[in-house]
């Protein structure tokens, strides 16, 4: 319980909780009100009325929608699998992984979790409500127009699952090459005490500082003409970088890799040295040290690193659209796409159930490693 003497006066706590609600409206918003036109038809989707868009009469008439029982179940269902992914998976996962390596826990308990949702939301519960709604009356008549063919058009017909791989290849890439040169390049720099590390840094982060369209332009000749160059080694099959995701990944390395740096070295500074010292006594060597002993405390803030570098990699519209050609493209270069070449209204819609789409991950990610993103935040601002 806080003091008198901490605690804040009405006036000001009534000042700082409307602007943080007001931020999260004006933030939240946009989100909500996408995910709402992407669900209904044109003509509803663009409706200057805001309670039809929400409502959607024509997209129930057309495609039926929402029961009162499908959104209490649908609610209920979510609320029950975020409690789920906060309270009871990370025990899991801390119980189940092996000694020192919670990273292959998470890995597999976040993909088995995000399919469990999936199937839930996509097989069971319709096959369930689907029984239900003709026993319950008033209660399972659609209220709400609802429909997915937006999605299905877009992840169907139009192939954004190639998109969405390319980016997973681009993302993953990025973020497995980052955290590996980060931790131990942080590790080195945070266990030295030249000040060539303090310059090294210095320029790392000058280097972070330029523009991206900057480091394009000098990969791009080299990118173009590697197919030359390679050929002494591959011979007439030598490949062609231009286009391809391995070059839009040594590129996003090259972005990301001094913040990454930057970041895990303020981590493991926080970590005593005398950790490093009782694993030296007991017979390990730097390496097995760093391995078995540092990184499993320092978890969280791997976490909070990677995220980072996830977030460059899978958002990033400059250099995909730059660097990779039609087959490679990334989610939202495509999207970006899209919106430049709809004509139609059913376009448009489809371009925004594109643009939804990409969020859910993001949501997905931060939902499981809250508590860990929370932990590291906490341990890289904080001296030990």
């Amino acid at each position: 319980m806080s003091s008198p003497a901490n605690r804040q006066p009405l006036g000001l706590k009534l000042v700082s909780n409307g602007f943080l609600a007001l931020w999260c409206l004006v933030a939240a918003f946009p989100i909500v009100w996408i995910t709402v036109m992407s669900f209904k038809s044109p003509l509803d989707a663009f409706d200057s009325n805001p309670i039809r868009v929400i409502v959607g009469p024509r997209t129930r008439d057309i495609a039926g929608g929402l029961s009162i029982l499908d959104i209490v179940l649908g609610l209920l269902l979510a609320w029950a699998l975020i409690r789920l992914a906060l309270k009871w998976l990370p025990g899991q996962v801390r119980a189940l992984s092996p000694e020192g390596r919670h990273w292959i826990g998470w890995g597999v308990g976040g993909g088995v979790f995000a399919l469990a949702t999936l199937i839930l939301f996509t097989v069971i519960l319709p096959a369930a409500l689907g029984v239900l709604n003709p026993l319950a009356g008033p209660l399972g008549t659609d209220v709400i127009g609802l429909t997915t063919e937006h999605y299905r058009a877009v992840w169907v017909d139009r192939g954004f699952t190639r998109n969405f791989a390319n980016s997973m290849v681009v993302t993953c890439g990025v973020v497995i090459v980052s955290l590996t040169v980060g931790t131990l390049a942080g590790y080195g720099l945070a266990r030295s005490g030249s000040s060539f590390a303090f310059w090294l840094l210095v320029v790392a982060l000058i280097f972070r500082a330029l523009p991206h369209s900057v480091l394009v332009a000098g990969y791009l000749p080299y990118f173009i003409s590697s197919s030359e160059w390679l050929a002494p080694i591959f011979g007439e099959s030598a490949p062609t970088l231009y286009g391809k995701p391995w070059a839009v990944i040594a590129v996003l390395v090259a972005i990301n890799q001094p913040f990454t740096i930057w970041m895990l070295r303020s981590f493991f500074q926080n970590i005593p040295q005398e950790l490093d010292e009782a694993a030296r006594v007991d017979g390990c060597s730097h390496f097995q040290a760093f391995w078995r002993v540092i990184v499993p405390v320092m978890w969280p803030g791997v976490i909070t690193t990677g995220l980072f570098s996830f977030l460059l990699a899978y958002n990033d519209f400059l250099v995909t659209s730059l660097l990779l050609d039609a087959q490679n493209m990334t989610m939202v270069p495509a999207i970006a796409n899209m919106f430049n070449r709809e004509t139609t209204a059913s376009d448009e819609v489809q371009a925004i159930a594109a643009a939804v789409s990409i969020t859910a991950p993001l949501f997905l990610l931060v939902m499981v490693f809250q508590r860990q993103i929370v932990s590291g935040l906490t341990a890289g601002a904080v001296k030990g």
